[in-house]
């Protein structure tokens, strides 16, 4: 059931056009912005985004203007997961073809987190979410005692039921037409 989900979502995001991505990216970011979440967190992990998902860009440039210490994944065999600070310099393309830190790089502990901005595919009413399948954030969020937010297009919200391993996220900040 989820494989077949993940595959109607990912669909549905690839077929948006770039100017209905960029409308629901600038609300969302500008929403993510605006939350009581990330103005009091020093310390926040966000991901680089593929070209279907949000884009993160922005956040993660205004992030760094707002003094805030900025993190993105790190990911090794068997789903485990670390988040590193986010030096752009270090970055080189996964097997995933996902920009990840490669050479030295400095891992924070999750005490040391306020905030992670999930990312997912689908997302139910009760804010659980199905991911790519590799189980790296609910390993993660597991043991994350800090705070969790996602931003989301219409077209994740999905009706499915969790798994007994599967973590919900704290906020989910959902695109809504401004008529």
């Amino acid at each position: 059931m989820k494989k077949n989900l993940r595959k109607q979502v990912l669909q549905e995001l690839k077929s948006l056009s770039a100017e209905e991505k960029e409308v629901m990216d600038t609300w969302l970011t500008e929403q993510l912005l605006l939350h009581p979440l990330y103005k009091e967190a020093k310390t926040i992990a966000t991901y680089l985004s593929f070209p279907h998902e949000f884009q993160t860009a922005r956040l993660i440039e205004q992030a760094q203007k707002d003094g805030k210490t900025l993190l993105i994944p790190k990911t090794y065999p068997q789903g485990k997961m670390d988040f590193v600070l986010y030096e752009p310099e270090k970055l080189e393309r996964n097997s995933f073809g996902l920009l990840e830190p490669q050479g030295d790089f400095t891992i924070l502990e999750p005490s040391q987190i306020d905030l992670i901005h999930v990312p997912g595919l689908a997302f139910n009413p009760s804010a659980y979410r199905i991911g790519y399948g590799g189980g790296y954030y609910d390993r993660y969020l597991e043991h994350f005692l800090g705070h969790t937010i996602s931003t989301l297009y219409p077209c994740q919200i999905q009706d499915f039921h969790p798994d007994p391993h599967d973590i919900p996220v704290e906020e989910v900040l959902i695109y809504e037409r401004n008529f």
